[in-house]
């Protein structure tokens, strides 16, 4: 899921691509507008004229306030302004037009990738993988609460398992509806085959339908990007695909201890979870290991940490592929 070259003179295009649109936009709006307003251009040309004397100026050695020269260019804007609301336009008709305006559809702002880059960027990873499919078909409109039968107690507390899926889904639409406005993580664990990442496929779906970035790991795969991306200074598209790790808007981690663990996956894996804290950016795991568990295969303070940062869901029942696979 690396960030290859081609991958990004594809977005860098279209950014090109809506530059031209806004321009050819603006140039119809000006054909718009001097057609019914045939003062307009005189308007434009005594700012410009402006802007060349003041800067003649400066290069002379002038030392007119800038105050002066900005106040009359303020007189001529404000002009212009009403003569196009006199027009029926807007007063702000003729401003450039732009999709980001942070980055004035760049992608960068500075040195720095703008925030619509990195969302753009996960958009092609998604649409290049095979999860955009994925989720067509494992979404909130296609979960079954059929697998959670009344009659699998949970020996611990003697709650059912359709109680507890139930419980846990409120939880994750209540996670969806406030993710603009709250800060919030989730641990989901339970045995092999209980929905728990059909469940973080849910979520992702209704993430990326509101326009936030969303990325998706199995923890191999996460911690493959991560542990070598930090012994592999010179590698651009890991060092691109870790920024966004880092900086999504929700990262989910499916299957969290199925990877090889090492003293370097575990110091990723609180790096990863630590830095997303600190910048507030959310995280989801799914995993077969209870918290307890967790302590035991990696150390106390990623246990610290998802202790006390997330909301830990049980999920119980039997295996939902057997189910389907015995009773098709």
């Amino acid at each position: 899921m690396a960030l290859n070259n081609s991958q990004y003179q594809a977005i860098m295009r279209s950014y090109e691509q809506k530059q031209r649109i806004n321009k050819d936009k603006l140039k119809r709006r000006y054909e718009e507008v001097e057609e019914k307003l045939p003062a307009l251009p005189r308007l434009e040309e005594s700012a410009s004229i402006l802007s060349v004397q003041y800067g003649k100026k400066l290069l002379n050695g002038d030392d007119t306030p800038l105050e002066a020269y900005k106040i009359e260019l303020d007189f001529l804007l404000k002009q212009k302004a009403e003569y196009l609301v006199q027009g029926g336009f807007p007063a702000d008709y003729l401003e450039p037009l732009y999709d980001c305006h942070d980055c004035l559809d760049t992608g960068y702002i500075g040195n720095q990738k703008c925030h619509c880059f990195k969302n753009a960027a996960i958009k092609l990873l998604y649409e290049q993988s095979n999860l955009k499919e994925i989720l067509e078909h494992e979404n909130f409109a296609s979960f079954s609460y059929q697998y959670y039968p009344e009659s699998f107690i949970d020996s611990k507390n003697g709650r059912n398992a359709k109680e507890v899926i139930q419980e846990a889904v409120a939880i994750c639409k209540s996670f969806i509806d406030s993710f603009s406005t709250a800060f919030q993580n989730l641990y989901i664990y339970g045995n092999i085959g209980v929905g728990k990442t059909f469940l973080l496929n849910c979520i992702a779906k209704e993430i990326m339908d509101r326009e936030h970035s969303v990325l998706y790991f199995s923890a191999t795969e996460l911690f493959d990007i991560l542990v070598k991306g930090a012994f592999t200074k010179g590698d651009v598209d890991r060092l691109n695909l870790t920024e966004l790790i880092y900086s999504c808007d929700l990262l989910l981690i499916d299957d969290l201890g199925t990877e090889f663990v090492n003293q370097a996956t575990v110091t990723q894996l609180f790096t990863c979870l630590n830095e997303r804290l600190l910048n507030k950016k959310s995280v989801i795991i799914s995993s077969n290991l209870s918290p307890k568990d967790l302590a035991n295969l990696y150390n106390e303070r990623v246990l610290s940490r998802i202790a006390n940062t997330y909301d830990i869901l049980r999920i119980i029942g039997d295996d939902i592929r057997l189910q389907k696979k015995f009773n098709s």
